[in-house]
C-alpha cells in the first residue's frame, strides 16, 4: 500500500495547485489520505513559517534557517505523518526531507552528509516511498512566484530574493537527488500546460496505488 508521497520543486514550480489537483484526483478514487505541507502545518510549524520566510536573505543565518526547518519537520512527523500512516492513509506532503538537501545542501553550500544525518533525526526514519519533483526553469519559475506572491497581503519573499543563481543550485540539487535514485524520484516538467503536468502527476500516482493495491 503506498502510504506516503511527496511532491517537490523550487519556488514557482507550481506545487501547489498540482497537489490540489492530486487532492481532487484522490478524493474522485475515494482514497483515504491527508494533504500536508512544510513547514507550517502544525500550530508549531505556522510560528516556524512565519520566522522563516518574511524578511530578506539576511534576516537569519543558514544554521540557524536549517533547525527552524529540522524543527517543523520534527513536529510535523511526530503530529500529522506518523499518525495518518498508522490510520493507513495516504500522506501527500508539499516538500519533505528533499528541500533541506537541494536548498540548504545544494543551494546553501551545507555539507550534504551531516544534512542527511540531521533529516534522519528529524523524520524519525520515515521516507517517502514516492516523490515527484516537479521541474521548471528557474526564470519561468520565479516569474510565477513573483505574479503569485504580488497578489498576496504578506509576502512570504526571502527565498525568492535570492534569485537566479541560488535557484538554479536548488533546481539541479533536486535533478541530482533524482538522478541518484530513481526508484523513488519522478521528474515530471511542470513549464508546460497545466493538464499536461497534471495527467502526467496522476498517471504516475495512479500506477503506484494500482501497483500496492493489485487494482487494475
Amino acid at each position: 500500500m503506498l502510504r506516503f508521497v511527496t511532491i517537490e520543486g523550487g519556488d514557482g514550480s507550481g506545487k501547489t495547485r498540482h497537489i490540489t489537483l492530486l487532492d481532487e484526483y484522490l478524493d474522485s478514487r475515494a482514497v483515504p489520505k491527508v494533504i500536508t505541507r512544510e513547514p507550517g502545518h502544525t500550530p508549531l510549524g505556522k510560528e516556524l513559517r512565519r520566522l522563516l520566510f518574511e524578511g530578506g536573505p539576511e534576516s537569519l543565518s543558514d544554521e540557524t534557517e536549517l533547525f527552524l526547518i529540522l524543527a517543523d519537520r520534527a513536529q510535523h512527523v511526530r503530529e500529522v505523518i506518523r499518525p495518518a500512516m498508522k490510520e493507513g492513509r495516504l500522506v501527500v506532503s508539499d516538500r519533505f526531507a528533499d528541500s533541506t538537501l537541494a536548498y540548504q545542501g545544494y543551494g546553501r553550500g551545507m555539507d550534504l552528509e551531516l544534512l542527511h544525518r540531521l533529516n534522519l533525526v528529524a523524520t524519525g526514519g520515515i521516507m517517502p516511498e514516492l516523490t515527484i519533483i516537479l521541474d521548471c526553469p528557474v526564470e519561468v519559475a520565479l516569474a510565477r512566484a513573483a505574479e503569485r506572491l504580488g497578489t498576496q497581503a504578506v509576502r512570504e519573499d526571502r527565498f525568492e530574493a535570492e534569485g537566479v543563481e541560488f535557484q538554479q543550485r536548488v533546481r539541479d540539487g533536486f535533478l541530482k537527488l533524482a538522478a541518484a535514485e530513481p526508484s523513488r524520484y519522478v521528474v515530471v516538467r511542470s513549464d508546460g500546460p497545466i493538464a499536461e503536468t497534471r495527467k502526467q502527476v496522476q498517471q504516475i500516482v495512479a500506477e503506484r496505488l494500482d501497483a500496492r493495491t493489485g487494482g487494475a
